[in-house]
């Protein structure tokens, strides 16, 4: 008999009980406590909602890496701007979404720009050195999050104090384009409180944002600086009360072009502040939490400046009425000032305040459920009630079907209002629903984890710019993909990480002088397709080393001429491949890290007439004393 056959059962055997060992694998995805999905910790297993975690070990090997570009690599995102320029401007498309129907939250409370068109975060103005871990919640997330939280939201938490009372931490990086990065803290914690302080200096000469098709014609530089601040303590000032006051401030200076393929010797400055202070007080039962935060944002682009500044505070209660049923309840107050004399009113404003309530049902022989409902109401608009049902099972601890029913809404902000460049006052609020289902499951005692999920999305009164480049609201869109992420444990020190995605996405409008409806593709910049793979390998105890492959396909793009004509163009599609090694040293005080991006220097659009990098590499010491 074939011997190659007589050792296929052994090899079978030993595979078996190779997975049967559960100490050779990692904490299985299911397991992750999260906080994002219901604004209190919550396993994984425990909620219907699609939670992705990004966690501190890889943020920690992504010291060469910006936020958008670590964004840019999760399933279901894509940042556009992320590997073009360094300074540029950032978009991020979850779900195909547009930009902003994204909610950013810092430690879980919104930051916006109330003077920007669409109210968008500005991923530029966050340092990935003060993050801890990143929770990407997808889908309609208005019931606990509000206005703007159509496509998902994004936490940010950050970094901090040790269990030391004093940890002196720091890094320094130079790289490719003439990068340079370093950050300097000190964080601990002693007698109940904990801290972190913190700065950051990143600078880069940068490429010409205005793609030089000739190579001839001396397009200049674009480079940027950014310097960040931030101070965080979280003190237990008595048993079960803690108080959590922050301040962050960043300022981000750069270059920029006058569009596709013209140069321009523009320059621009930027600034973000955000302060205020959490506060929670734990008691058996449950927890109530108070928050207030001040943001204020502030850019001049060339003398026109846009300048905005947002209040919000909110309160919210958690309680365990059994061990079966808890509940939520808060509420929160939002304002949003634009300075802006010129506008119609001066300096325009608008508020909201909107109760919510939540109700959790866990583990009824497997059995999950969230439902809740949110009542906001706007002082322009009046008000409007959103929704969310999320029921899920699970088997044997293993297995989590889920299925999600939502809305969500979106104000129009400030700019899109009274701002400069093609404000409309009789903009209506957009409005939509989703529902999504599928499937996690962690197999073979952790082997393999794998998600595979179905979202379809409908929007009403879409805000876009229309005709002579003024905002109006078309009558709806369509979006609808699917998001397959498998995790393979091959080894307990080799980890293989996919994803593949599928997105479209329609409008249909009136249009022409019969008022017909008419259906078009419209996700500008947003492939149909992409992939990626990560595999990461743990060589010894000191060395790892990761590579990665991102793929995209074609996209359409509109490229405006001299003339203000609209032209559709369509990008061809691409693929990356970076790698990443790290060397630990001195008790694991001190790394060594070498980040190389785009190894096979692809050349590519993000954005028609605008230039990408090549290969490019950043490489230095991080070190925690």
């Amino acid at each position: 008999m074939n011997k190659k056959l007589l050792s296929l059962p052994a090899l079978f055997l030993s595979v078996h009980a190779w997975a049967q060992d559960s100490s050779h694998f990692k904490q299985k995805q299911l397991d992750e406590v999260v906080v994002t999905a219901t604004k209190f910790a919550r396993k994984n297993s425990e909620t219907g909602k699609v939670v992705t975690v990004v966690d501190r070990t890889t943020l920690d090997r992504s010291l060469g890496k910006d936020l958008s570009q670590i964004l840019t690599e999760q399933a279901g995102i894509v940042v556009n701007g992320a590997t073009s320029n360094p300074g540029k401007d950032k978009s991020i498309f979850l779900r195909g979404a547009k930009n902003d129907y994204t909610v950013i939250l810092v430690n879980g409370i919104p930051v916006t720009d109330p003077s920007g068109t669409g109210g968008a975060f500005d991923l530029r103005m966050f340092p990935v050195e003060q993050i801890e871990r990143i929770e990407i919640l997808k889908g309609a997330q208005s019931t606990l999050y509000g206005s703007d939280a159509i496509a998902g939201v994004i936490n940010i938490i950050t970094r901090k104090g040790g269990g030391k009372p004093a940890e002196l931490y720091g890094n320094l990086s130079f790289g490719t384009y003439g990068t340079m990065s370093s950050q300097a803290g000190l964080s601990g914690t002693a007698e109940k409180v904990s801290y972190n302080v913190g700065f950051s200096h990143h600078e880069s000469d940068g490429i010409s944002e205005a793609k030089d098709t000739l190579g001839t014609q001396n397009f200049d530089k674009d480079g940027f600086v950014r310097n960040a601040f931030q101070f965080d303590i979280d003190g237990e000032v008595v048993d079960g009360l803690r108080v959590m006051p922050f301040f962050r401030y960043t300022y981000f200076k750069g270059g920029y072009d006058a569009g596709s393929f013209k140069d321009a010797p523009n320059q621009y400055q930027m600034s973000f502040l955000s302060s205020g202070a959490r506060v929670q007080y734990k008691f058996n039962r449950g927890a109530v939490n108070a928050q207030y935060q001040y943001d204020e944002t502030f850019r001049n682009y060339d003398g026109f400046t846009f300048d905005g500044r947002s209040h919000l505070a909110e309160v919210y209660a958690q309680y365990n009425v059994h061990k079966h049923l808890q509940l939520l309840a808060g509420i929160d107050y939002r304002s949003q000032k634009m300075y802006d004399t010129t506008a119609d009113p001066k300096n325009p404003e608008i508020k909201i305040t909107s109760p919510y309530l939540s109700v959790f049902l866990k583990n009824l022989a497997g059995f999950y459920l969230e439902a809740g409902v949110r009542y906001n109401d706007h002082n322009r608009y009046g008000n409007n009630f959103t929704y969310s049902f999320n029921p899920s099972y699970l088997v044997n601890e293993n297995v989590k079907v889920f299925a999600n029913i939502a809305s969500a809404f979106k104000a129009p902000s400030l700019a899109s209002l009274y701002g400069k460049y093609g404000s409309n006052k009789e903009l209506k609020p957009e409005k939509s629903y989703t529902y999504e289902g599928g499937v996690q499951a962690s197999m073979f005692n952790n082997l393999v984890d794998a998600r595979v999920v179905y979202f379809s999305r409908h929007s009403k009164d879409v805000i876009v710019y229309g005709p002579a480049f003024t905002m109006i609201n078309l009558d709806k869109q369509d979006d609808q993909g699917i998001e397959v992420e498998p995790t393979i444990n091959i080894t307990k020190d080799i980890q293989l990480k996919l994803f593949y995605t599928w997105t479209k996405g329609e409008v249909t409008t009136k249009t022409g002088i019969a008022g017909k409806d008419t259906t078009y593709d419209n996700l500008l910049r947003r492939p149909r397709h992409s992939f990626g793979a990560n595999l990461g390998y743990q060589v010894t105890k000191h060395l790892y080393v990761s590579t990665n492959v991102y793929n995209y396909s074609k996209r359409s793009d509109l490229y405006f001429d001299d003339f203000f004509v609209q032209h559709p163009v369509t990008l061809g599609a691409y693929a990356l491949w970076n790698a990443y090694a790290e060397y630990k040293l001195a008790n694991n005080h001190i790394r060594i890290f070498a980040d190389l991006k785009n190894i096979t220097n692809t050349k590519y659009y993000e954005v028609y007439g605008y230039g990408t990098l090549g290969t490019n590499i950043n490489a230095g010491i991080a070190i925690r004393l």
